[in-house]
């Protein structure tokens, strides 16, 4: 499987989902960053996916977002990047964030960092109604090359889209991350959060782009409220054949697998590959 691992394989190894809260404050989160770092570092996780907005939270309502309310605008090569690169050392941390562009643009930005720097980036493509208020949407998927292997990022919305985790599994992703800060219902609130229409859909849009793709997919997502929303949490670790080997449910926590994702992915390849038993000219 080129693309997978490098050429000597990454092995066994663990990854961590992490389902947490963060706000506004962005000494907090930098803390709660390095909270979490140094827990997975205990477990030995070589890869920690941290939720989207981990570095000062997310917008508080859709459909009528507080201009001096908004999350805190942040360089890629700004001091809190950086501070979560040096945390990470040679763990592979991927964090979400609002990303500062040029003027007043905003992206929704997913960074995949490590003690050297950027490893990666990703700005969220699809958005929900309301979003566009704030954020500028991306215009591509692309997988990268890291320690633990090629991988790939999606931000919470994208992962709704098929094409999404499909265009980075052809870029050669063996690994797709998907931080997000996902709510339950705006409009539909269940009284359970497990009985939410919301819940049930980042379920099943977690397990259905792992086995679609043949890729294992980890998913992190915030836990807690913000202003109107209310985060689902459900942290967890799929593997290529669509089965969760690892989840945090509604709670805070890190969803810890471990598993040999050269050897996962072989074995779930082995009898049906679904990349390459496409038929791509029978899609139009």
């Amino acid at each position: 499987m080129s693309g997978v691992t490098g050429e000597d394989g990454v092995g066994s190894m663990k990854i961590g989902a992490v389902a947490a809260a963060f706000g506004r404050d962005l000494e907090g989160s930098l803390a709660r960053v390095a909270t979490l770092i140094e827990h997975a570092r205990r477990s030995d996780v070589r890869l920690l996916v941290l939720p989207d907005a981990a570095l000062g939270g997310y917008i508080t309502d859709f459909t009528d977002p507080d201009p001096a309310g908004l999350p805190p605008a942040l360089e890629l090569d700004g001091p809190e990047l950086r501070k979560v690169g040096e945390l990470a050392g040679d763990m592979v941390v991927c964090i979400g964030l609002c990303e500062a562009g040029p003027g007043d643009v905003r992206f929704n930005t997913a960074a995949c960092v490590h003690g050297d720097g950027l490893l990666g980036l990703h700005r969220k493509v699809h958005q929900p109604l309301g979003e566009e208020r704030v954020y500028r949407a991306g215009d591509s998927f692309a997988a990268f090359d890291t320690p633990v292997g090629r991988m790939g990022m999606l931000v919470d919305y994208d992962k709704t889209f098929p094409e999404s985790a499909r265009a980075l599994a052809l870029d050669g992703a063996g690994i797709v991350a998907c931080l997000s800060a996902w709510p339950t219902s705006i409009t539909n609130r269940a009284p359970r959060m497990a009985d939410d229409r919301q819940s049930r859909l980042f379920d099943l849009y977690d397990r259905s782009r792992a086995a679609e793709n043949q890729v294992v997919l980890v998913s992190s997502n915030q836990t807690g409220s913000m202003g109107r929303m209310r985060f689902l949490g459900q942290a967890k670790v799929v593997g290529p054949d669509g089965e969760v080997l690892a989840r945090t449910w509604a709670k805070a926590g890190i969803a810890v697998a471990e598993m040999d994702v050269e050897t996962s992915l072989a074995a779930a390849r082995r009898r049906l590959s679904h990349l390459t038993e496409r038929r791509p000219d029978a899609y139009r």
